[in-house]
């Protein structure tokens, strides 16, 4: 994948595939500490120390339609040759919290692509699940949590495509105030 907010899209899908009521995304993006970390925690089913030992193999997937999953070996591969790295935890009927971070300024690490676009994507797609996306900056952060926005939304579904395009402008315009970097 070219963009991290790809990686992040994949990622997240595995915490709505593990049947997750609750996704909270916090992204530290920090060029005083030179760090780009991301932190996926979810309170789905979770997974065995048995298998959670080798999900980062390509050929270890709980899916059903193809014998390979890529999504993990993927972003760990590409923390390591981007000066970062990966770790996950999880517990069986608790959940699962995934980090990985680069060296902010590596070459080669990927830009983050449209993040905007993909937090509000995910939640348009899945309103009934609880995400709450925090990222922070060196100058501050900024917090979008769906049951806020389902508030104000005042039983508007947030998979209307006139509040996907205002929802889309609305966390670019926030991401762009606390300076976020691509």
């Amino acid at each position: 994948m070219k963009e991290l907010s790809l990686h992040v899209y994949d990622l997240m899908e595995n915490s709505i595939a593990a049947k997750a009521s609750l996704i909270e995304l916090t992204i530290n993006d920090s060029i005083k500490d030179n760090i780009y970390s991301f932190t996926i925690n979810d309170n789905g089913k979770g997974m065995s120390q048995e298998f959670l030992a080798k999900v980062t193999d390509p050929w270890t997937t709980t899916r059903t339609t193809r014998k390979v999953g890529i999504g993990l070996p993927l972003i760990k591969m590409n923390t390591e040759l981007c000066g970062g790295g990966m770790e996950i935890e999880s517990e069986l009927g608790k959940g699962t919290t995934l980090r990985f971070w680069f060296q902010h300024d590596h070459i080669d690490r990927p830009p983050m692509g449209d993040l905007a676009g993909t937090i509000v994507m995910l939640c348009s797609q899945h309103e009934d699940i609880h995400f709450i996306y925090k990222h922070v900056t060196d100058k501050d952060e900024y917090i979008f949590d769906t049951d806020e926005v389902k508030e104000a939304l005042d039983g508007m579904s947030m998979n209307d495509i006139t509040i996907i395009k205002y929802l889309k402008e609305m966390v670019q315009e926030n991401l762009e105030e606390i300076e976020y970097n691509e």
